[in-house]
């Protein structure tokens, strides 16, 4: 492929990631040209086994894969790779049979194109193999238990059983950021905004957030001399430990 070609695009480095396999040179720049229009990441490569080592060293979303090449072919080289991966399949090839088809579908390929093709039908192919491929994303935390209380997070609302546990304006933005990443430690600077209200000054910030970490544990812990439920973890910050 030739080199100092202006990119048409900047492609962001978490955009889906191909892998053009294809012997025909011409094809594989077109398809590379063009898939990069579309904002994808392309690697091209022109036999099975060139694909084979770069799939060894890179992780890619979606391999492109002509069916007729030399050596190798595209039905034999998918065969071989779904005893070990899972990665999507597009087959390309130039003979559109229905049996050449079925038996692309039946290696484990996700779908087939014949060649000749109009960029924008392989593009949208493209598109919904990569999306029936993405990862369910889990619904949204509602709210969290901890000891004897449940935080609502979207009402940002504390209760004991069916008594509602007032807090100020400032318990409620920490506790918000505490139960939106359970388990996990929140820096006292993200619990302090930055500094906030403190003339930008986050050291002052971050003294605050332990007062107010102490008067939000006199109202949930049983002993807030020894807090079980919001735990500090030294010189970071907070965690909320949930049931």
């Amino acid at each position: 492929m030739a080199t100092g070609r202006p990119q048409l695009k900047t492609i962001p480095d978490d955009a889906p990631h191909l892998l053009v396999v294809d012997d025909d040179r011409r094809i594989r720049e077109l398809l590379s040209r063009f898939l990069m229009s579309e904002g994808y990441r392309v690697t091209t490569v022109e036999s099975a086994a060139e694909a084979r080592a770069k799939l060894e060293g890179l992780s890619f979303d979606l391999l492109i894969l002509d069916v007729m090449m030399p050596g190798e072919t595209g039905f034999e080289f998918a065969r071989k790779l779904r005893t070990s991966s899972t990665v999507p399949i597009l087959m390309l090839t130039a003979r559109g049979e229905a049996e050449a088809r079925i038996q692309g579908l039946e290696i484990g390929a996700d779908d087939y194109v014949g060649k000749p093709f109009e960029p924008r039908e392989l593009s949208l192919r493209v598109a919904s193999i990569l999306k029936r491929a993405r990862p369910v994303a889990a619904p949204p935390v509602e709210f969290v238990r901890f000891g004897e209380f449940v935080f609502h997070i979207a009402r940002a609302e504390l209760k004991r059983g069916e008594e509602v546990v007032h807090l100020t304006d400032r318990e409620r933005e920490m506790l918000t950021l505490l139960a939106a990443n359970p388990g996990e430690t929140v820096p006292r600077l993200a619990l302090a905004g930055n500094g906030a209200g403190n003339g930008g000054n986050s050291a002052i910030g971050e003294r605050a957030v332990d007062v107010q970490i102490n008067r939000l544990r006199r109202k949930i812990e049983r002993d807030p001399a020894n807090p079980l439920l919001v735990q500090t973890v030294r010189g970071v910050g907070y965690r909320l430990v949930t049931t």
